[in-house]
């Protein structure tokens, strides 16, 4: 009963396992999966997409039948209004949680097409995940862009573009040797209210605060970075009529809800769109914050980093189980396997995902610990890094690390193959 409170196991077995980058190669990775995993099928790829537009029809037309329901109770069958009141709301929760999931989903089918994995051609690929990006407000050839350099430098703590660690001085906190425990408590002690809050900011809006400021992105870009500028120093001067395309495409999507809200009024609008708006928002970052921001996961600095490490230092988990498959296109269930072979179908991550845990054997990072507790736990334990050390991990607000290298970790310098 309580074992969604518990860390898993694979978890635990990592924080007491002193850490050593991978000995597996690249080419022996390469070499256990299958050629025909990597074949890119539009006409295997349409129907999926179709199925998810179908499911948030569906939902959709079942959502607007709510309150005409709950009204129908009383008015016709003569029932309490409380009866009314209490049938409605959870329908709206059932509601509002299934479409956030599907919408959710939009993104991750949005995320496969911009990289290039549901077609051979490059123009059905933009197509689907410009419509479906855009009608979730996402700006799809910016974060194209900024998710390419992701996947190019994932886990370099100079060169990652997103959820790269603050350090020591960051945070203004006295060298290691000299701080006490009441420095680190001093800056990340909080009250659990306020944590509890600062995790819904984050949940429900950390999305938009990302796009808007680049929270959480590399230090490297100035002030004022953002993901709607085409001058922006995140987009190359190639890539700049793309972003003014995702710009004019949210225009007219704002667009279109302002109309469509002006006929429904502004509370069905909030029911029937922003509420799964703001959910698929929040499993969208849940998401790629636990890929990538864990206690027990490395990050590397430029003398030990390399693609393949980079590439295995994320987490395979099975958020929402068989729906996190089924609704979010193994996003989570097979993100290792993604980050190594990201132009492989996502319907074959699966099978990538059992073949390449021949090779990495241990070094294959896979966590069952509900994501709720694994989301508190990173929040509140992935709090800085140090500011020298070319492997290193999180620390806590005690300044404690999950894990330690190895005697021999360093020893053996990466192979910069990419």
């Amino acid at each position: 009963m309580f074992s969604i409170f518990k860390d898993g196991p694979e978890y635990l077995k990592r924080t007491q396992t002193p850490f050593k980058p991978t000995t597996a190669t690249l080419s022996e990775i390469h070499s256990i999966v299958p050629k025909h995993l990597h074949e890119r099928s539009t006409l295997k790829a349409l129907p999926y997409v179709f199925r998810d537009v179908f499911c948030a029809f569906v939902v959709y037309k079942l959502g607007a039948l709510i309150d005409p329901f709950t009204r129908s109770l009383v008015q016709n069958y003569g029932l309490p209004p409380i009866v009314g009141t209490v049938a409605k709301w959870p329908l709206w929760a059932l509601y509002w949680h299934w479409q956030g999931v599907i919408l959710a989903g939009w993104w991750c089918m949005a995320h496969e097409a911009g990289h290039g994995s549901l077609s051979p051609y490059g123009w059905v690929n933009h197509l689907i995940g410009f419509s479906l990006h855009t009608s979730i407000l996402v700006p799809y050839y910016a974060w194209r862009s900024t998710h390419h350099a992701h996947h190019k430098a994932t886990m370099s703590i100079e060169r990652d573009e997103n959820f790269v660690p603050r350090t020591r001085s960051d945070y203004g906190l006295p060298a290691e040797s000299v701080a006490h425990i009441a420095d680190y408590h001093e800056i990340f002690e909080e009250t659990p209210i306020y944590t509890l809050g600062r995790m819904i900011f984050m949940q429900l809006l950390g999305w938009q605060y990302y796009l808007l400021t680049n929270a959480m992105g590399s230090p490297m870009y100035p002030p004022g970075t953002n993901h709607f500028q085409p001058s922006s120093p995140l987009f190359k001067p190639h890539e700049r009529n793309g972003i003014i395309a995702s710009n004019i495409g949210l225009t007219v999507m704002s667009c279109v809800l302002y109309l469509w809200t002006k006929e429904v009024g502004l509370s069905n609008f909030a029911k029937l769109y922003f509420v799964p708006y703001l959910l698929a928002n929040h499993w969208i970052v849940m998401l790629t914050y636990l890929h990538h921001s864990d206690p027990s996961i490395p990050h590397y600095r430029n003398k030990q980093w390399s693609f393949l490490r980079g590439a295995i230092s994320t987490v395979d988990r099975p958020l929402l189980g068989w729906a996190g498959r089924f609704f979010l296109h193994n996003v989570s269930h097979d993100h290792v396997a993604h980050h190594l072979f990201s132009s492989i179908p996502f319907y074959n991550q699966p099978q990538v995902t059992e073949a390449i845990k021949k090779v990495l054997k241990d070094d294959h990072n896979y966590d069952s610990t509900n994501t709720f507790r694994a989301l508190y736990r990173t929040f509140t334990q992935c709090c800085f890094i140090e500011d020298d050390g070319d492997i290193v991990f999180y620390k806590n607000k005690d300044g404690k690390a999950s894990r330690v290298l190895a005697p021999e970790a360093l020893d053996s310098p990466p192979k910069k193959l990419v």
